[in-house]
């Protein structure tokens, strides 16, 4: 993104040394067990490949794809997410993440023409639309599925309040998860899945505009707020805007996005606190109920950040997932 944005060489040498060690891993083997392949390797080669023709990020990025097609998991239609596909406490399970990391199985399907990787897409976000999604617009962080019948089963949580809470990343994964998956696959039950999670989200925030970090928490609280949420959060809802149908949704989508942006940009920053950091965003929580990185800045927070930033301010930027 900084290179995109400036042309410095200094950013493209840095993410070129990224390129180069997240080609050695994927050929050696090095942390290949998650779901997170996605994440990974849109933005660390999928990202210089669009930008530079990157021969070796290319190569890298489907490698990696290759690897995350082996965690798709037959009846069940669904990717696992972590661990040993022979752990049987994580057997069958997928989480809301997940819809973050099939872009990198949308472009390998568009790359090598492989029908096996769109059709993997289309079948994940199925199942969580289907079963991670709640009757009331929340979401479940976790779901789990009989690998061997492929019966669905049932949601919990690893990083939320409870397991029928609405932890406030998941929820933000899934407003600009099922948009963006929406627009690869035209399923309109995805459109109106990011509609259900953007509203939910909506509705349950604090009057700054930032959510705490599960949303049964409201305003008077002392719980923490999750800024990476939030960003991610508006990210999603200019994704959203970009694919709605509906003029007065669009607008909505559109305009609740900037908000919150203005809101992390005000309120949220070293500038706005007037400290010095090393993150471009503070105040985010990685996973409160293992009181890991609570209150701290955090990559992805940084990330999706700057990437709204960039949706907001830089007309038709094409994004990399």
């Amino acid at each position: 993104l900084a290179y995109e944005l400036t042309g410095d060489d200094a950013f493209r040498a840095a993410g070129e040394r990224h390129v180069a060690d997240f080609a050695r891993r994927v050929d050696q083997g090095e942390d290949l067990q998650t779901h997170d392949l996605g994440f990974l390797y849109t933005l660390s080669c999928v990202a210089p490949w669009r930008l530079l023709g990157d021969e070796t990020a290319r190569t890298a990025a489907l490698a990696a794809a290759d690897h995350l097609m082996v965690r798709f998991l037959e009846p069940a239609g669904i990717l696992q997410a972590w661990g040993d596909l022979s752990d049987p406490a994580q057997r069958g399970r997928t989480i809301i993440d997940s819809l973050m990391n099939m872009p990198l199985l949308t472009w390998a399907g568009e790359q090598t023409g492989e029908a096996r990787f769109p059709d993997a897409v289309r079948r994940h976000t199925e199942q969580l639309e289907a079963h991670i999604l709640r009757d009331d617009d929340t979401t479940f962080h976790t779901f789990y599925w009989d690998a061997v019948t492929g019966e669905p089963l049932r949601g919990g949580t690893e990083q939320g309040a409870g397991d029928d809470s609405c932890w406030a990343r998941g929820q933000a994964w899934g407003i600009y998860g099922f948009a963006m998956n929406y627009q690869v696959t035209q399923n309109p039950a995805l459109l109106e899945a990011a509609r259900r999670c953007a509203d939910y989200f909506l509705a349950h925030l604090p009057s700054d505009g930032v959510p705490f970090w599960d949303l049964v928490y409201t305003d008077g609280s002392d719980a923490p707020r999750d800024s990476s949420a939030a960003a991610i959060a508006a990210s999603g809802l200019h994704e959203l805007a970009s694919v709605e149908t509906d003029p007065e949704r669009r607008e909505r989508y559109a305009s609740a996005g900037r908000e919150m942006l203005r809101a992390l940009v005000t309120g949220y920053t070293p500038a706005a606190e007037g400290v010095e950091s090393d993150a471009l965003l503070l105040h985010s929580v990685y996973d409160a109920p293992k009181s890991v990185g609570v209150d701290e800045g955090c990559l992805w927070g940084d990330y999706f950040y700057l990437e709204a930033l960039v949706r907001h301010t830089v007309p038709g930027w094409v994004r990399y997932w």
